[in-house]
């Protein structure tokens, strides 16, 4: 019995909606997944908005922590002025929280387990710094290239070093963070579930027994996975927040 941790990751496609030249261009798994947590992420703020109490229900409770937990992050990294990007920073924690929760039940798909779609989330962060901090400082942005109290004579190293960092560093560690952390966390789950399956099928009642042991740390493996899904998103949602502390306050 083969175990192959990698074939859930596997974008298939669900039906053609066109070509482009040579191109298919298909409705995939990933898609599916995609409009499954918007659609999720919806049912949970209407429902928590829609016939509000005094004293919240569930879905209003929780719709209101969220609310709460993502404020405070966004005042606590980017102050006050921060919140004018509550929109995206709450729309990019939710996404991604919701999408790993639903991907570590079995047999679905894990939408940050593919680099494009975290380097997509990551660049979308990353232009709007870039664009903001412009319109905002004008050219006064690139103040965060030159930080203060810097002796002039490795001046300029540092502004070397702040601008591979801006362009390059920055995004691409944004997006991997998030992409590595859960495609680890997934073959961990898979290698020690499909070890249990395939000991009591080679050894019969004997495998089932000597089972125990893994099948107790995919339980652990599980309960881990649903905290690093929630951390995952609460530190991609924390990291835009100082990103876009640059675009407000440029000066270090």
């Amino acid at each position: 019995m083969a175990i192959d941790p990698i074939h859930q990751f596997k974008i298939e496609p669900l039906f053609t909606i066109g070509h482009i030249g040579n191109h298919v261009i298909a409705f995939t798994n990933s898609s599916l997944y995609m409009f499954l947590t918007v659609a999720l992420i919806a049912a949970l703020m209407i429902g928590g908005v829609a016939g509000q109490r005094l004293v919240p229900g569930r879905l209003q409770s929780v719709a209101e922590l969220s609310y709460e937990f993502v404020a405070r992050m966004i005042r606590d990294n980017a102050g006050a002025e921060g919140m004018t990007f509550f929109p995206l920073v709450f729309s990019l924690f939710l996404f991604i929280c919701v999408s790993n929760l639903v991907g570590i039940v079995p047999y679905t798909f894990t939408i940050s387990s593919h680099v494009i779609v975290t380097a997509a989330l990551a660049l979308l962060v990353w232009s709007t710094v870039l664009i903001y901090g412009l319109y905002r400082n004008g050219l006064k942005f690139f103040m965060i290239f030159v930080p203060s109290g810097i002796p002039v004579y490795i001046l300029p190293v540092v502004v070397l070093i702040e601008v591979l960092s801006f362009f390059f560093v920055k995004p691409v560690s944004h997006s991997l963070r998030l992409f590595a952390n859960m495609i680890a966390g997934h073959i961990a789950l898979k290698v020690f579930a499909g070890f249990v399956a395939m000991l009591g099928v080679s050894l019969g009642a004997l495998g089932w027994i000597g089972g125990v042991l893994p099948l107790a740390l995919t339980v652990a493996l599980t309960a881990l996975e649903l905290l690093v899904a929630f951390l995952q998103a609460y530190v991609f949602a924390m990291l835009a927040c100082i990103y876009l502390r640059d675009a407000i306050h440029p000066g270090h």
